[in-house]
């Protein structure tokens, strides 16, 4: 993966289409004398200039601010040199190649002025910097998460990684676990007396207040992956129950059909809105129901719906209090509660909404009132209850702004396996005679779960996939 992470490269660092301003930008080891060749002028380090770039008959192709950085005082960490032009594509596509061209001849002294410089990839500026200890993998995490950002409290957040606040914290765990490894391994030197020692260092005192600060941590970063994430809330139920107008209503929008004909929505449906600064992907789908006389579009559609509650991170399981008493109703209300029991995790909530409580009085009856809710999607009655119940189900807790910080499943699963190997670690020393060599190697392997959250031990392929996310030019 890094085999040509040396050579130059060069990018159009802003979004694709017109606009006001342009960026070109161009990393490498050694760029100086190339810059000064561009722009017809030495460019001192940090400082814009406004100047013309010309093509290779001396027409200029337009007048840019160019402004160059030297290393390692740069995004990347290597001499970058970035050109604000106007920001049409064609004009920044002229730049481009005016680069390239430049780049492949060759001077009076026959020295190439920058030898394979090439289009960048996705990522690749961020992941340079990263490779020269600019940023860590959790901070160059951070960068495409705050450009994605969909919340004002997720770019905050993401804002905050980016500066290091959840590196420190993970950086902090670290250390601690590393200071009671190497008491452990220290002990291995003196086997006479290592219970004793492990005692009088209070080992046991060590780990459970690492378990304290993991706790704190696991907390925070599960919030911060609800952030980034969002929630994928899934409608389910049978034909006519109001899942479109509850999705309507949710949405503040007339987004899916709303008729009284059973089976109108054949489709996926699906807005994203946010709730207290989360994301959640709200996703109406068509009604459930067994008869044989549905035809082939409504099948599909229905498969569909299957499929989307298979990976909702919440299902919404909509009843209609005006049929509660109505026998075949209730039995195709159970048969799809069945069904939803046998094919989702135990981890999967699922919260039953009985709509239409504008229209009845009737009550769910329900022995489970905490997953039971009764609203009114046309009136909006209950709705402000479902969106708290909603955040609740999902473990998010409000917290100030102050104290978010953006983080992703791949960091809980690391805190997760770090802690696992913590837990087995304390087992250990519960025995008369621990095993210390084992003991060390549980220690190890929960420091190297941290290392990966900011990269200090992580495999190219993670590497790879991080970084392929990213937009060209960052």
């Amino acid at each position: 993966m890094f085999a040509q992470h040396e050579t130059p490269i060069i990018a159009i660092a802003t979004a694709p289409g017109r606009g006001a301003v342009g960026i070109v930008r161009v990393s490498a080891k050694h760029l100086k004398d190339f810059a000064t060749l561009l722009c017809g002028k030495s460019l001192i380090p940090r400082q814009a200039t406004y100047l013309p770039i010309c093509d290779a008959q001396g027409q200029t192709i337009d007048q840019v601010i160019a402004i160059y950085f030297a290393a390692p005082h740069s995004y990347s960490g290597e001499d970058v040199l970035e050109l604000q032009a106007h920001g049409g594509p064609v004009v920044l596509q002229l730049l481009v190649a005016r680069c390239l061209e430049l780049a492949a001849q060759k001077d009076a002294n026959n020295i190439a002025r920058l030898p394979q410089l090439r289009l960048a990839q996705p990522g690749e500026f961020t992941q340079r910097a990263f490779l020269n200890h600019k940023l860590d993998l959790a901070q160059a995490e951070a960068v495409a998460d705050l450009i994605d950002a969909s919340t004002e409290a997720a770019a905050r957040s993401a804002s905050r990684s980016l500066s290091g606040e959840f590196s420190r914290l993970v950086m902090t765990l670290r250390d601690a676990v590393i200071h009671l490894r190497m008491l452990v391994e220290a002990t291995l030197d003196f086997p006479e007396e290592e219970i004793d020692f492990l005692q009088q260092a209070d080992a046991q005192g060590q780990l459970d207040r690492l378990q304290s600060q993991w706790q704190h941590i696991m907390q925070r970063t599960r919030q911060g992956a609800l952030l980034r994430e969002g929630i994928r809330v899934v409608i389910a139920g049978q034909p006519n129950a109001g899942k479109s107008s509850l999705l309507n209503a949710l949405a503040g929008a007339e987004l899916a059909i709303v008729t009284p004909i059973a089976g109108t929505t054949r489709d996926v449906v699906q807005q994203t809105i946010q709730i207290a600064g989360v994301p959640l992907h709200v996703i109406d789908t068509a009604g459930l129901r067994d008869n044989p006389q549905i035809d082939e579009v409504e099948r599909i559609g229905i498969a569909r719906a299957w499929a989307q509650i298979a990976q909702a991170d919440v299902v919404l399981f909509l009843h209609d209090l005006t049929r509660q008493h109505d026998e075949a109703y209730a039995k195709a209300d159970a048969q799809i509660a069945s069904l939803l029991h046998d094919k989702l995790s135990v981890h999967i909530p699922v919260l039953h909404l009985w709509n239409k409580a504008d229209v009845s009085t009737a009550s769910s009856g329900s022995d489970n009132p905490e997953m039971h809710l009764s609203l009114s999607a046309k009136t909006g009655a209950g709705l402000e209850a479902l969106r708290q119940k909603l955040l609740a189900v999902v473990g998010w807790q409000e917290v100030g702004s102050e104290g978010l910080f953006m983080a992703r499943e791949r960091h809980v699963q690391a805190l997760t396996h770090m802690n696992e190997h913590m837990q087995t670690a304390q087992a250990m020393l519960h025995h008369k005679n621990p095993a210390l060599d084992l003991l060390a190697e549980e220690l190890r392997l929960a420091q190297n779960a941290l290392n990966e959250i900011t990269g200090e031990f992580s495999n190219e392929d993670l590497l790879g996939v991080i970084f392929s996310s990213f937009c060209i030019g960052k």
